[in-house]
């Protein structure tokens, strides 16, 4: 510690609480499961705030512990420091968690979130990031009363007295549970105008300051990056992104992080999304299926249906957009964007009320281009309808996977960018094994809850595809090339030697597909070739939980993505990112990701056999898993991050909010992006593979 401070606690930790040494002496029985030895055990929240105390030179702080009831212990502790109080903001932190760390192993609580005052946070500007990377904690801060209130009217030259720490930090604890739902979740929260209020509207503070991102992509992505955020808030330009749901798939999680992002930037940027309606979604995912080809062929958009399709978004624009105030309405955003088969209606509803306003339209999924173009079918049906709507736009933004777009799109329009994940949240940072172990742990509860077969990590590994439960996802050849290895493996190897198979994702408010897709998978297991090996398959709908899903990643061996049809699939980048060995198919933008052989395998749709053969090789022989899982955490591209795809969009917004018309005649927006702005690729920096691609069918 500094000779400039000094720690002076008043009791021997701050708290007053005593853990049950009994149920510390139960889980530490050798016994029971691995997993529930000394492992987090309740979900608790904390509060933090701090005094100033220039008189005796000391900074006091108070640290709050709530179990979404009511506050349960407090820790009152001082430092001392010889210099000023705005010099002590990294010790704050270190001792604040420290403090955390200490309660967590002797309580075995699981810090799910923690209110920080604004007093405490301008003192130490660091520690809500090292709460969320550290601690996985959720730390949101709050404006606190820091001065007493008088017990009666005071004399004007009375000075206020300082509120006692301990309800200064147990006001923020109080503040922080309002936020979190039964599940120890942020609640999701949609405002007026239903803008989707990212990070609670800026109370959550994840991430402060641009140097963490900076640590997430290379030198010239971060460059270009800050030269269009710096040009786009120079400008004050306003851009705005309307979508379908604002939690649940991969497009959702886009748009969070990349408001959180624009946010710390200084980018004026909003997203939006319209009321739902699950007869609307029905049949949105209905043309969803049918554009992919995954859809029963005799499944056609009816009139009622495409009528009624049409009514909700015209009545949702007329109601929170297109109004007097309203994003869309004069004055508003200077660039829209619109993702997805769900939003196109929107566009000549904007070309209507603001002709000159610069739209790009963004598309998701794989559109069978070969089945568009066949007259009377399905997918011709539902493109017409959407291609009537999209051709107003002035982009059009796809994938970079061939024939994922009909030819009707003019080629001089048309972009092309893969999908992105976040590097900094809950689904891809690091966490630590107390944190893990805890989302294990819960989610070894859930599966007891609705009587699912138990997950015997660590004592077993596992084999695991995270996804939607979609007609898409190739479900089933995840059962049968899991039930093709165990064949083989049991000649070999003892059971307790053997994996088990996770199959898990949680879906959106748009996927009324689910529980079809988890129900046939259920009955698949039944049968006869797949029955000896059913017990050990674990099938699961989890909650909307970043980190669990993280966790399930993390403590995973081997990946698959065994996807029949596919859009980009960014989870395969996230975990090559976490350096797992993954098998997937070539399908959609998958094999972009993915050097074969290299840091993971490439095969063929349906070939379960050739599945069966990489995972026994990787299972095998230690060498070889070890090589892959190696190569596979260092090869990831910035254009599948954050800030990479964050680059992309800011480029397309300066340039269209300045009346410019592009023409990317099907280059990558990425390339046109790092030329425009002076930063190239440097030797050997990693990029999706750039073949020639034939992206029009």
């Amino acid at each position: 510690m500094s000779a400039a401070f000094k720690m002076t606690p008043m009791t021997a930790a701050g708290f007053e609480s005593k853990p049950s040494a009994e149920i510390k002496r139960r889980l530490s029985n050798p016994n029971i499961d691995p997993l529930v030895q000394m492992s987090p055990v309740n979900a608790v929240y904390g509060g933090f705030a701090a005094n100033v105390d220039e008189a005796s030179k000391s900074i006091e702080i108070g640290i709050a512990v709530h179990d979404g009831d009511y506050t349960i212990d407090y820790a009152i502790q001082k430092i001392q420091y010889n210099d000023t109080p705005d010099k002590c903001g990294a010790l704050i932190v270190e001792h604040i968690v420290r403090q955390l760390r200490h309660i967590s192993k002797e309580h075995l609580f699981k810090f799910a979130g923690g209110g920080v005052t604004e007093a405490l946070h301008e003192l130490a500007p660091t520690l809500c990031t090292r709460l969320w990377l550290t601690l996985d904690m959720v730390p949101m801060v709050f404006k606190v009363r820091t001065t007493a209130r008088p017990a009666k009217p005071a004399a004007a030259t009375d000075a206020p007295k300082p509120r006692p720490i301990d309800e200064q930090a147990d006001s923020a604890v109080r503040k922080l549970v309002m936020y979190f739902g039964p599940s120890h979740n942020p609640r999701l929260s949609i405002g007026y105008r239903n803008q989707v209020e990212v990070d609670a509207n800026g109370i959550t503070h994840i991430i402060d300051g641009v140097e963490e991102y900076r640590k997430t992509c290379r030198e010239g992505t971060w460059n270009a990056l800050n030269k269009y955020a710096d040009d786009l808030r120079d400008r004050g330009v306003k851009i705005g992104f309307f979508s379908s749901t604002p939690q649940g798939g991969g497009v959702a999680l886009m748009r969070h992080a990349l408001i959180r992002l624009l946010r710390i930037l200084g980018v004026n940027a909003t997203w939006y999304v319209p009321k739902p309606s699950p007869a609307v979604f029905r049949h949105t995912k209905n043309n969803h299926n049918i554009l992919q080809g995954v859809a029963d062929p005799s499944l056609r958009p009816t009139k009622q249906a495409t009528d009624q399709f049409t009514e909700w978004i015209t009545y949702n624009a007329e109601r929170y957009w297109l109004s007097e105030g309203g994003p869309l309405a004069e004055g508003g955003i200077d660039v829209a964007f619109i993702d997805d088969p769900q939003m196109p209606g929107l566009i000549p509803l904007i070309k209507k009320a603001r002709p000159n306003l610069p739209i790009v339209y963004r598309s998701h999924i794989e559109i069978r281009s070969d089945l568009v173009h066949v007259a009377g079918s399905p997918q011709a049906e539902v493109w017409e309808y959407l291609w009537d709507r999209i051709k107003l736009a002035d982009l059009f933004i796809s994938h970079p996977v061939a024939k994922f777009v009909p030819s009707d799109v003019p080629i001089d329009i048309l972009g092309l960018l893969p999908a992105a994940t976040d590097w900094l949240d809950g689904l891809s940072k690091p966490m630590n094994a107390w944190d893990l172990n805890y989302y294990m742990r819960v989610f070894k509860s859930s599966c007891s809850d609705v009587r699912m077969n138990k997950l015997l990590w660590p004592s077993r590994g596992y084999i695991c595809q995270v996804a939607r439960f979609d007609p898409a996802k190739g479900i089933p050849d995840v059962v049968d090339s899991f039930c093709k290895l165990r064949r083989r493996l049991d000649d070999v190897l003892p059971a307790s030697k053997t994996p088990q198979l996770l199959i898990c994702g949680h879906g959106a408010i748009d996927d009324p597909d689910a529980s079809i897709i988890y129900d046939q998978t259920m009955a698949l297991l039944e049968k006869e070739e797949y029955a000896p090996y059913a017990s050990d398959i674990v099938v699961m709908r989890i909650p909307p939980s970043d980190q669990m899903l993280n966790a399930l990643l993390t403590n995973a061996k081997i990946v698959l993505q065994l996807s029949l049809r596919e859009g980009f699939e960014v989870k395969v980048s996230e975990s090559l990112h976490h350096g797992k060995p993954t098998i997937a198919t070539r399908a959609g933008g998958i094999p972009l990701q993915i050097i074969d052989g290299k840091s993971g395998y490439l095969v063929d749709v349906h070939d379960t056999t050739a599945v069966a053969n990489h995972l026994y090789n990787l299972w095998t022989d230690k060498a070889l898993f070890d090589r892959i899982s190696a190569q596979a955490a260092i090869n990831v591209s910035d254009e599948v991050g954050t800030c990479g795809n964050a680059a992309a969009w800011l480029y397309l917004a300066s340039k269209l909010s300045k009346g410019e018309k592009l023409k990317p005649h099907g280059k990558w927006i990425n390339d046109m992006m790092r030329e425009d702005a002076g930063e190239p690729y440097r030797e050997g920096e990693p990029r999706l593979k750039r073949d020639s691609i034939n992206i029009q069918g």
